[in-house]
């Protein structure tokens, strides 16, 4: 065969390959955003939640207004760190900025609820006890779209870091995209502690 030859056939096929590459990404890439989607669904509901909670709450709670100011300080700053990361899932530093957000957010519910607990009529309280529950089943609800999420980004950046699409996906564009972890600081995972 002649190298003519040869070129003829090697250059469809390195097209062939280099194709087959970036669709493999464009496909990962967009698994990271679908799975975003179901966590950005569930965080919304989780957010919608929180106002209810609250005034349920500052009913019972008037003594508490700086616990239940964080709360709601926290759900504004997660909101908006939700709403940054949904314009841009496979974005590292927004990813992590909603980490952080939400493990604020979570931080400063669990201080709401050890609080509640010294508050007899607000944990008999029907509408509370509600609440509670639907942001539970959403809480668990967010860890498994959690893990999906993770898992389509392991995908994704796996995909971006082996060879040989490492040599081609700069060019085309892709880069290693940041995993979902709701507590980022190890604070956070430390149990509340409520003195009066």
């Amino acid at each position: 065969m002649s190298a003519g030859a040869l070129i003829l056939l090697g250059v469809p096929a390195l097209a062939v390959w280099l194709i087959s590459i970036y669709n493999q990404l464009v496909a990962f890439r967009n698994q990271v955003a679908n799975a975003f989607a179901q966590i950005d669904v569930q965080l919304k509901r989780r957010h919608d939640l929180i106002p209810n909670l609250i005034e349920v709450a500052r009913r019972y709670m008037s003594f508490e207004r700086e616990t239940l100011e964080a709360v709601i300080a926290a759900r504004t700053k997660a909101a908006s760190a939700r709403t940054a990361a949904s314009g841009s899932p496979s974005d590292p530093n927004a990813i992590a900025s909603l980490s952080a957000a939400e493990g604020a957010l979570s931080g400063s519910l669990g201080r709401l609820f050890a609080v509640a607990e010294n508050y007899p009529d607000l944990k008999a309280n029907e509408q509370m006890a509600q609440l509670s529950e639907e942001l539970t089943s959403t809480e668990n609800k967010v860890a498994f779209a959690r893990q999906a999420f993770n898992d389509a980004v392991m995908k994704l950046n796996t995909a971006v870091a082996s060879f040989p699409a490492v040599l081609f996906s700069g060019a085309f564009g892709f880069k290693v995209a940041g995993t979902l972890a709701l507590f980022e600081n190890p604070a956070d995972r430390e149990p509340v502690s409520v003195r009066f």
